[in-house]
C-alpha cells in the first residue's frame, strides 16, 4: 500500500540536524521493509497556530510503500522524537497516488533554479 507521511519538526534545529532527523525516519521505513518513493524538504515554514509557542517548523514530506504495520513503528519513532512538532500519515487511494505521481512528473520537468553567485567589484 502506498503511504505519504509529513512532518514537522522544531525550527531551532540547523540544516544538518533537520537533514539528520528526516534521514533517521526514513530509516526507519527501509529498516522496515518499506520503499521510499519520493521525499522532499519543504524548508522553514510557518505554522497556521502556534504549537509548544513556536511559530515555525521545517516541513518534510516521504511518500513510501509499505505494509501497515510499518506506520505503527514510525508512529511510534515520531512520538518518541523530541525533534518532532507533529505528523500526519494517511493512505493514498487510487486517485491520491496517480495525482502525487504527476506532481512528482511535473516537479521534475521544471528547470532547477540555481541560487546567483555574488558578484565581487
Amino acid at each position: 500500500m502506498q503511504y505519504e507521511t509529513v512532518f514537522i519538526l522544531t525550527p531551532v534545529l540547523s540544516d544538518a540536524q533537520m537533514k539528520e532527523a528526516v534521514e533517521k525516519f526514513t530509516k526507519v521505513l527501509t529498516d522496515n521493509g518499506a520503499t521510499i518513493v519520493n521525499s522532499e524538504e519543504w524548508g522553514l515554514q510557518k505554522l497556521a497556530y502556534p504549537i509548544q509557542k513556536k511559530t515555525t517548523g521545517f516541513y518534510s514530506l516521504i511518500e513510501f510503500d509499505a505494509e501497515p504495520k510499518v506506520i505503527r513503528t514510525l508512529e511510534t519513532a515520531f512520538r518518541r522524537d523530541e525533534r518532532v512538532l507533529r505528523w500526519l500519515t494517511f493512505r493514498q487511494d487510487k486517485y491520491a497516488a496517480e495525482y502525487a505521481a504527476k506532481r512528482r512528473a511535473r516537479r521534475a520537468a521544471q528547470p532547477q533554479v540555481q541560487p546567483t553567485e555574488a558578484k565581487e567589484d
